[in-house]
This record gives C-alpha cells, sequence and structure tokens, in this order.
C-alpha cells in the first residue's frame, strides 16, 4: 500500500493537464483501478487480515481522492490565471459612450397624430395592406374607367391564369379599412386609419411606398363645418401656433361634396413657416362621405352622414421638421436618422407636449 501511496501522490502532483488527472484517477480508484482491485481482495482475507487491510485501504483511498481534487483546482486556478495574463484589461480606463437609437420621424409623427385625434374622440383602425379592389376601389365609388385603377399607378398582385377571384393590390390608400371598420360596426363611428399605402410614383415628393393617415366620422348630423373645426384644431395642435385653413371646392368619387384643404403659411429663404404670412399650402383632401360608399359599407345613407380626410405622414413630417427629401426616409442612412431622429423617450403627449 506504501508503494501505491507514493506512486500515485507522486504522480497526481507531476500531472500537467486535467486530461492526465483523469487518467490517473481511473488508474487509482477507478472501477478497475489499483486500488479499487485491493479492496476487491479484503473478501478473500481472513476477519483478523479485514481489520487491518480494511481501514488502511479505505485511508488510502481517501487520501488518493483528496490529492486529485486538490489538484484540479490548482489546474484551474493556473488557467484561470493564463486567460487573465492573456485578456488583461485595464478596468479604470474611460468606458465606451453608449451607441442609443433614435425613432424614425414618420413613426414619431404618426404617433403625434393619433395623440392630437385620439383627444377628440377618433379611435385608430386597423386593416390589411394587401386588399381586393372591391375594398380599394368600388367600395368607394371609383369607376372601372378611373385612372387611379391603370396598373400603370396602382401595384396589382399576380393572378394565375383562369382565377376567376376579384383581383387584388396593394392598397393606395387605407380608405380601405373605413369600408371594413362600417361594415363591422356601423354607425356611429369615429376614427382614424394610420398606415402604409402604395403607388408607383417616384421623385423627390413621391415613393413606391409612404404613409397616410385617414379620418372618419359618421353620426346623425355631422356637417363641413365639422370637418373644418377638427382640422383647425389638428393643425394648430400639430404646429403648435393658429393655424387657418382655407377649403376649395375639388372632386373625390368618394365625398361629396368634397374639398381640398389649404394651410396658411409663408415662403422665405427656402423655407415654409406655417401660421402666418399672405400665402396657402395644400396639405389634404376631404369631404362629405359619399352616399354609395355609406351603402357599400352597409351604413343606411338616409340615416347616417359624415366627413372624411386624408393626409400624407410622412409630407406633414417633411413639413413640421424641415425635411427637404421624401425619398431619404427610405434611405436607411444613419446619419440622416441620427440627425432627424427623436429620444426612445419623447413620447407625444398632448398634456406632455408634442415634439418640436
Amino acid at each position: 500500500m506504501q508503494d501505491l501511496r507514493d506512486k500515485y501522490l507522486t504522480a497526481i502532483a507531476n500531472a500537467g493537464d486535467e486530461a492526465a488527472l483523469e487518467d490517473l484517477r481511473v488508474s487509482a480508484v477507478g472501477k478497475k483501478g489499483e486500488i479499487s482491485l485491493k479492496m476487491r481482495e479484503l473478501g478473500k482475507m481472513t476477519p483478523e487480515e479485514r481489520q487491518t487491510a480494511g481501514p488502511a485501504l479505505n485511508a488510502l483511498k481517501d487520501e488518493i481522492n483528496s490529492a486529485l481534487a486538490a489538484k484540479k483546482v490548482a489546474l484551474a486556478d493556473a488557467a484561470l490565471d493564463e486567460r487573465l495574463k492573456s485578456e488583461w484589461l485595464d478596468v479604470t480606463l474611460p468606458s465606451r459612450p453608449r451607441q442609443q437609437g433614435t425613432i424614425h420621424p414618420v413613426s414619431q409623427v404618426t404617433e403625434e397624430v393619433t395623440a392630437i385625434l385620439a383627444d377628440m374622440g377618433f379611435a385608430v383602425a386597423e386593416g390589411p395592406q394587401i386588399d381586393s379592389d372591391w375594398y380599394n376601389f368600388d367600395a368607394l365609388n371609383i369607376p372601372g374607367h378611373h385612372p387611379a385603377r391603370a396598373e400603370m399607378d396602382t401595384f396589382y398582385m399576380h393572378r394565375a391564369e383562369g382565377d376567376e377571384r376579384p383581383p387584388h393590390v396593394l392598397r393606395t390608400h387605407t380608405s380601405p379599412v373605413q369600408i371594413r371598420h362600417m361594415e363591422k360596426h356601423g354607425a356611429p363611428c369615429r376614427i382614424i386609419a394610420p398606415g402604409r399605402v402604395y403607388r408607383a410614383d417616384y421623385d423627390q415628393t413621391h415613393t413606391p411606398m409612404f404613409h397616410q393617415v385617414e379620418g372618419l366620422a359618421i353620426d346623425r348630423d355631422i356637417s363641413m363645418a365639422n370637418l373644418k373645426w377638427v382640422l383647425e384644431e389638428f393643425f394648430s395642435a400639430f404646429f403648435g401656433t393658429s393655424v387657418k385653413t382655407r377649403f376649395r371646392a375639388s372632386h373625390f368619387p368618394f365625398t361629396e361634396p368634397s374639398a381640398e384643404v389649404d394651410i396658411q403659411c409663408s415662403f422665405e429663404g427656402g423655407t415654409v413657416k406655417v401660421g402666418e404670412g399672405d400665402d396657402w399650402l395644400e396639405v389634404l383632401g376631404s369631404g362629405m362621405v359619399h352616399p354609395k360608399v355609406l351603402a357599400a359599407a352597409g351604413v343606411d345613407p338616409d340615416e347616417w352622414q359624415g366627413f372624411a380626410f386624408g393626409m400624407g405622414i410622412d409630407r406633414i413630417a417633411m413639413l413640421k421638421y424641415g425635411i427637404p427629401d421624401l425619398r431619404a426616409f427610405f434611405d436607411s442612412d444613419l446619419r440622416w436618422l441620427r440627425h432627424y431622429g427623436f429620444a426612445s423617450l419623447d413620447v407625444p403627449t398632448l398634456h406632455g407636449g408634442l415634439s418640436r
């Protein structure tokens, strides 16, 4: 036993890594290890011999196990020391500046618009971005010969030859959401429908994908006067100053009468200042909802009436924050976003103030 003890304690002390240490453990106290085989021989001994050999073997086994555990800890400590030497870092060095993201102007302005109109009682409604041409055109009283239905202006989804289902389009406005909402909830209602829309156009003020928000209010005695008040209150809150509006007669298939709305502004030094001056800038289309649109949505036009309006979120963002080119909104340029973006905690509210 003394020879075994000296043999293994010396080998354990000289072990260079954990793999060698494991081999020693198996050779000494493993199932077929030398000390384990010695303990099996206890059954062949006389009771007097077992009284002497048994405690000695158990003591040897415990000593070997303790030496193995101690050496394993020592090897782990040595490995950690080597790792710390190679991965040394001066914790007294100044930390790196924390990178913080910013909110895109489209997201911020959408929240601003929602906060203002929610305060007037408008709920937010949503709908699919791919819709049938019935919801996108027919239900909105847009006839088949209307230029908006041409493939040069609208993105139509591919259909297999012989497919007789109604064609689907990337919605050209969020007005289909109004039809779906009235179908499901009926009248009265007061909603806004913000979201992405798609048209085949691309220049400094147009992109194939952009953002709109449309408003709808249906009740028994709503008039154009209510529409004018809502828009003037909205623009005054959005731009942070009293804003006058001007209604010009126009034509939209889904409203009758229809009006384009201008806001008071001035053009000085290549910039636009809203709420002052003698100039006017067209910003949206509006009108009283056409009776055929109400009927298509399952609302009785003899009992209910209301107004609707729609404006480009990207455009009013450009106007408010002085952004010159709409295409930059979708270029994914981090420099642009850091310049025009908003802090993540800058949540617009009427009581807390909109972003400036």
